[in-house]
């Protein structure tokens, strides 16, 4: 892993943590209006995944990060090292491993970001799940671009 990957990961994870830090200080128990019908801070203990998968099975999700943070280190080595790339990993790094420390800490997630959307009440997220669906859109992109082979720049 390259310099500027750790240092992208590292900013990410800390971002994660303060925002989650924060919304723990002032959140708790209630929710602030920041657009009417549309986006409010509510503070939300999340024992699950998205949408509530696995909801009540720390363990199991906690095993789950445990293993994408493995798979995903090797897999960084098979792309292309470039701005992008850097940027995807490290965000993913950072995203999935505020996750877990919750996790592992807490015991839950700390979620706060609630929006509502065309009348549909949206599942509260945070900071990290952002960053881990914006990677997953960069490496899909590298992944089209044929960035997913580290020798892709010899290929046509």
């Amino acid at each position: 892993m390259n310099k500027r990957t750790i240092v992208i990961s590292i900013t990410a994870l800390v971002i994660d943590l303060l925002t989650k830090y924060f919304a723990t200080m002032f959140l708790l128990n209630k929710s602030i209006t920041i657009i009417p019908n549309f986006f409010n801070l509510t503070y939300a203990m999340n024992t699950g995944a998205a949408w509530s998968l696995l909801d009540n099975h720390p363990i199991i999700l906690t095993c789950i990060s445990i293993v994408l943070l493995i798979v995903l280190f090797i897999f960084k080595n098979n792309f292309k090292s470039n701005l992008r790339n850097d940027i995807a990993f490290g965000i993913l790094y950072g995203g999935i491993g505020g996750n877990l420390m919750n996790r592992l800490f807490n015991g839950y997630v700390i979620d706060f970001l609630d929006f509502k959307i065309f009348n549909y009440d949206y599942p509260i997220f945070n900071i990290a799940d952002i960053l881990v669906v914006f990677g997953v859109i960069l490496l899909i992109f590298a992944i089209i671009k044929g960035e997913d082979h580290e020798n892709s720049s010899k290929r046509k």
